[in-house]
């Protein structure tokens, strides 16, 4: 795994150590030794450890995404393993989980396997597979779910279109909950979008586009919430843009199904106004819609009815965006600068606390796709030195040398900001460091 330090046992000294999964919330040292929490508390002597000052700054659990675009294999040209993965690392991230919409796509055991070995030959952070709900997520014959959850994947979905047909469905969600994964449904009816391009409203008709509208989401996870009801499957709404979608979700929440959706930083921010300032910059799918909307997915995280922050990182390169909107690329990258997004959309607004932010990107991301088994999105003594050392008090603008990806594809340039991760260790190793800011050694 790329590395920026040796496997040298590391002492974060002096930080605010918070871990949702166990209520723990106080000023400790957290010592990291052969890839696992040694111990957490006062005073600890680490000998011959490196020391990093965590003054004034959180220290939490390794942040997880549970919805990343990779491009591996197929579209390296805009992204690759490595370059993702720097780019977790840069925005604190440990763990990604990548979507299967590559080429080929991740429908079978072979491409989890393949996939799994170039991450641990050249990842910054751990990878792990979300994989097809049917074959090359074409939506006429389903995937090997058995043998893919054997291998390794975390979830199921066929990102970047939904199933659309609802007995295909059907027979996916009972495989889902056969193997004892979650499906993560990609919410657009097709036939309700067909050349759209931007969220279906004033805007749209003042501008003469397409319009994309929620219906076409919503109407898809109506669907299966009642199709998650008949078969007991676990289903997860990803990059939920709309108002409605957020009370169907309270709503299944309220009767107890295991219903849960994600947010992504650009839907809690902006709004289709900002295509008419910067055009396909802020092209997305599904698209950007109203101030009603922002605020009831800001409320929806508040309420507890959206338990999941995921950027939906979907790198392109400028030529794919440059384009007039009809022919341009879907999608923004968000790895590097997501945590200071949220916190601006949902702490910095008083909506939640530090607390509840970052369980909403570990612990929660971590049960969801069944990775708190193995210790991931917390903080425990012998459990895996996934770290994240946050300073909320960064101030900052979003610059494009603040990208380490490949791709630079994302309306928030020249933003101001506040709160940054300043240090990530990943498996014990210090994988992203920060300087000058309010971490440094000694």
């Amino acid at each position: 795994m790329n590395s920026t330090n040796s496997d040298r046992a590391l002492v974060l000294r002096g930080g605010r150590v918070i871990d949702p999964a166990s209520g723990r919330d106080e000023s400790a040292d957290v010592l990291v030794r052969d890839g696992r929490i040694e111990r957490i508390g006062p005073g600890i002597e680490g000998g011959d450890a490196e020391v990093i000052r965590a003054d004034a700054c959180l220290v939490v659990p390794g942040l997880i995404d549970p919805h990343v675009h990779l491009r591996e294999p197929g579209q390296t040209h805009k992204e690759d393993i490595e370059s993702g993965t720097l780019a977790a690392a840069a925005g604190g991230f440990t763990s990604v989980c990548c979507m299967p919409n590559t080429s080929p796509a991740i429908d079978n055991p072979e491409v989890i396997g393949r996939i799994r070995d170039r991450a641990a030959e050249s990842g910054s952070s751990r990878v792990f597979c979300v994989s097809c709900g049917t074959v090359g997520r074409l939506g006429s014959e389903i995937a090997d779910i058995a043998g893919c959850a054997a291998a390794g994947s975390v979830g199921i979905s066929d990102d970047g279109d939904a199933v659309a047909n609802p007995q295909m469905m059907r027979r996916v969600l009972e495989q889902c909950a056969e193997h004892d994964r979650v499906f993560m449904q990609h919410a657009q009816d097709p036939a309700m979008t067909a050349g759209s391009v931007m969220h279906e409203g004033v805007v749209s008709r003042r501008l003469g586009l397409i319009g994309w509208p929620r219906e076409a989401e919503e109407s898809i996870v109506a669907r299966d919430i009642g199709l998650a009801r008949e078969t007991g499957a676990a289903y997860h709404v990803q990059h939920i843009s709309s108002a409605g979608t957020v009370d169907l979700i309270r709503s299944a929440r309220g009767e107890g199904l295991p219903v849960s959706g994600e947010a992504s930083p650009h839907h809690l921010l902006l709004t289709d106004e900002a295509i008419v300032r910067m055009g396909a910059a802020a092209k997305m799918n599904p698209p950007l819609r109203t101030w009603d909307d922002v605020l009831a997915l800001r409320h929806g995280v508040a309420d507890g009815t959206i338990t999941v922050l995921a950027t939906d990182h979907a790198p392109h390169t400028p030529d794919e965006k440059n384009r007039p909107m009809a022919g341009a690329a879907f999608g923004i990258i968000g790895l590097e600068i997501a945590l200071a997004l949220y916190a601006e959309a949902l702490v910095h607004t008083g909506l939640v606390s530090w607390e509840r932010m970052i369980a909403l990107m570990t612990i929660e991301p971590a049960r969801l796709c069944g990775l708190h088994r193995a210790g991931f999105g917390m903080l425990s003594e012998g459990g895996p030195a996934d770290v994240t050392v946050i300073d909320p008090d960064s101030e900052w603008v979003i610059s494009e040398s603040d990208l380490k990806g490949k791709s630079v594809n994302t309306p928030f340039i020249g933003t101001a900001v506040r709160g940054r991760a300043v240090a990530t260790i990943m498996d014990g190793r210090l994988t992203h460091r920060h300087e000058p800011d309010a971490v440094s050694a000694g």
